[in-house]
């Protein structure tokens, strides 16, 4: 570590003490803003001989119980590198080396599992149901699933999964060691989206790290320092592989795809099935090209959202519909009831022919196909293929009178038709 580095983060830790306490919010404003302090305080992470080890891990404590959310964060920043830092001493058993850490993630763990009123927090996760659209799904692209989906929610059998009441923890032990460490890292998740780059490349490389040290691939990523195995859980892996998940589609593509690939060969090689599926799940997921996203702005994980149906349906009642399909009803021709007995009423047909612009008007009585009706048929005919008419090419229209005419006239009984 250099002098300069050195003097940048004894300069914050003389600073942050004679703060008064109105101008807190300010500060921590503009501390996210100094990526020197920033990387100088990795680095005294990463040396864990260093002298000012301790006093920086009790600054970033007093930092996360400050009330401060912009001072919350700025701690968490460094958790994925405190984790590493004390999984790496743990593995050496030199662990009185990593006493302040290990001190700066039981303060986290005990501040987080209770509110503020000091009760034990129950923190609540509802599955969701493929019944409801979300952006990651419509129902009808589902197919029949949806349907049994959708049977099962109306009954109220939505499955909620619930996390708490945790207890409290006076130090790490081999049994409580991952049941902290996972509770951690799904705090630090739950404010990935403020999480700056630097955090979330620590994140993938810590990552692949863990679960490859001790084993052959170590030789292939070239990694050195630790070369004893570093026990994990599968609940742990799943909280990895959620910040992952995050980094690839925020700017860190390469390093998250190294850590998935790290994190599928460790959880073959433990036979873990939770973390085999979440990963498996993603890979299937990827697109097939690298993600370019901005550095800058809002950070959220992008996904392709399947185009919704058309909200109004295409057997739609309307005027135009009603319309089309009395045209289309009266156009076709009833071949059972070839004779209708005399006296009574029919649909009548409308009629719109191409002959000579001929159209029969809507509203003719119903009368039998017999011998006479033949006659005017064929009549009809000839004088629509007479050449003289063609010739003037006027169409010729003939009415008909409608049948509310008819009975308002007295005539009960169908006849000849005048035109």
């Amino acid at each position: 570590m250099f002098t300069s580095e050195k003097g940048v983060v004894e300069e914050w830790l003389s600073e942050f003490k004679t703060l008064p306490e109105a101008s807190l919010p300010n500060y921590a404003t503009n501390l996210k803003d100094k990526s020197s302090l920033v990387s100088s305080l990795y680095k005294v992470i990463q040396e864990p001989q260093s002298e000012l080890l301790e006093p920086v891990c009790h600054q970033l404590f007093e930092f996360y119980r400050s009330g401060e959310e912009q001072l919350l964060r700025f701690t968490l920043q460094f958790l994925p590198e405190l984790i590493w830092c004390y999984l790496a001493v743990s593995a050496s058993r030199n662990v009185h080396s990593s006493g302040c850490i290990e001190a700066l993630l039981l303060g986290v763990y005990n501040l987080e599992i209770v509110d503020k009123q000091g009760h034990s927090k129950v923190l609540s996760f509802t599955i969701p149901s493929l019944s409801k659209p979300s952006v990651y799904h419509e129902p009808s692209s589902i197919g029949s699933m949806a349907l049994t989906e959708s049977a099962l929610s109306q009954h109220g059998l939505s499955k909620v999964v619930y996390s708490g009441p945790h207890p409290q923890r006076e130090m790490l032990t081999a049994q409580n060691r991952f049941e902290v460490l996972t509770f951690l890292l799904l705090c630090y998740n739950a404010a990935l989206t403020y999480m700056p780059s630097v955090s979330l490349q620590s994140l993938c490389q810590i990552c692949s790290r863990i679960c490859v040290c001790g084993y052959p691939r170590q030789h292939v990523r070239k990694y050195k320092g630790v070369s004893s195995r570093i026990p994990v859980s599968s609940e742990f892996m799943v909280q990895m592989l959620t910040g992952i998940y995050f980094a690839f589609y925020n700017g860190e593509w390469d390093l998250a795809e190294k850590a998935l690939d790290d994190i599928i060969y460790r959880a073959q090689l433990e036979l873990y099935p939770e973390p085999l599926l979440v990963a498996n799940a993603i890979k299937a997921s990827l697109p097939h090209g690298a993600m370019k996203s901005s550095k800058e702005g809002t950070r959220c994980i992008q996904v392709e959202i399947t185009p919704t149906s058309s909200r109004i349906s295409r057997n739609a009642v309307t005027s135009m519909s009603i319309r089309g399909h009395r045209w289309k009803r009266h156009e076709q021709p009833d071949n059972n009831n070839d004779t209708t007995e005399l006296g009574i009423l029919v649909i009548p047909e409308i009629s719109v022919t191409n002959v000579a612009g001929e159209r029969t008007g809507n509203g003719e009585k119903g009368r039998t196909l017999g011998e006479i009706d033949a006659q005017h048929i064929q009549g009809v005919q000839e004088t629509a293929t007479d050449p003289r008419t063609e010739s003037k090419g006027l169409p010729e229209i003939r009415r008909q009178k409608s049948v509310r005419k008819l009975m308002e006239d007295g005539i009960n009984s169908p006849g000849r038709v005048q035109f």
